[in-house]
């Protein structure tokens, strides 16, 4: 069922908003600070690795905030400047199809899996059902033009890492959108939040101008995003500095092994999808091409960050239930390449 966006009154947004986008521009204004400050207080300065976790947490923020900025942008201009009929022609009727043509709207749209979350949250105000948006949004950081570039600069356009990397990311995002399109109600997947967000537009929302719409939807998507970013960012840089990346170089040789270390190494780096090829290139030459694929394929779907992102939208369930299917595809991909290359 396609769901549209209501104008809730003023009075019932303005304070959450306000305290959430108080919290996230706080904490990602406040981590740059302790960084910033901590190496001119010499023998008072943090420990070593405590330094690393804000370095870490700020070179994830640095690296995401823009296209979270971005995807906001472009899920604005999608809800009030688009009209509905403008996208909806260009989709096939056929559940199939459209799908499969949903998986593109990442070339034309590309932004990383960063900003996707807002971008698919304003494709299901704007008529997407929640197993549509759940196909842009594993496949649009994948299938893309910057993706798409960076990964055949890397590894070779003519490489099956390259390949494994383009066709399982589709595939995946099909094989997600095709199991969760069985849901009875597919409403119920999304946060009591968001869903009450999702309504029949009343009549205060012909009061305001596009600029009007476009400045509060800015501000309550901002608001909801920014404290995701923050948490996530912190927990990436956390466990980097728990987790001893010699732990995971000693596994590379194993076929099986290879492939679980690159999904772990995925998950914890949390590392933008239109930059991964580059940070992973080094491994190529210790760990098989099947792990490489994977690292590829399962990282820009799920890691703390995109996880932490997704859980403004959709209940924690439903992420597991992602975690678990994207992980045991991306791992099949893996064991195909390792066997075939």
């Amino acid at each position: 069922m396609g769901i549209r966006v209501a104008e809730r009154e003023r009075s019932g947004i303005r304070t959450p908003t306000v305290v959430g986008l108080s919290l996230g521009l706080t904490g990602i204004i406040g981590i740059f600070a302790v960084r910033a400050f901590t190496p001119a207080l010499g023998p008072w300065s943090l420990p070593n690795r405590v330094q690393d976790l804000l370095t870490l947490s700020i070179s994830v923020i640095i690296e995401s905030l823009p296209f979270v900025i971005l995807g906001i942008v472009l899920s604005i201009l999608v809800q009030v400047w688009i009209p509905d009929r403008w996208i909806m022609r260009i989709l096939p009727r056929n559940a199939f199809l459209r799908r499969a043509t949903i998986s593109f709207l990442g070339i034309f749209l590309p932004v990383c899996e960063c900003g996707n979350v807002p971008l698919a949250r304003g494709l299901m105000v704007k008529g997407f059902t929640v197993s549509e948006s759940m196909t842009f949004l594993l496949a649009a950081p994948i299938v893309n033009p910057i993706t798409i570039l960076t990964t055949g600069q890397a590894f070779g356009f003519d490489s099956w890492v390259f390949a494994a990397r383009l066709v399982g990311g589709f595939v995946i995002a099909n094989v997600i959108g095709w199991l969760f399109s069985k849901h009875p109600a597919q409403d119920s997947l999304l946060t009591d939040r968001f869903a009450a967000d999702c309504r029949l537009p009343d009549g205060h929302e012909h009061d305001q101008t596009r600029w009007q719409k476009s400045v509060e939807l800015f501000t309550r998507e901002s608001a909801v995003i920014m404290p995701a970013l923050f948490i996530g960012s912190l927990i990436a840089g956390l466990v980097q500095v728990a987790v001893p990346r010699a732990v995971l170089l000693s596994l590379g040789s194993n076929p099986l092994w290879s492939i679980l270390a690159m999904m772990v190494l995925a998950f914890v780096i949390s590392v933008c999808s239109n930059v991964d090829s580059f940070f992973i290139l080094p491994f190529a030459s210790t760990f098989m091409p099947g792990s490489i694929a994977v690292f590829l394929v399962f990282g820009p779907i799920i890691d703390i960050k995109m996880l932490t992102l997704m859980r403004t939208t959709f209940r924690a369930k439903v992420l597991v239930q992602l975690t678990v299917i994207v992980g045991l595809l991306s791992a099949l991909i893996g064991l195909v390449v390792n066997y075939l290359a």
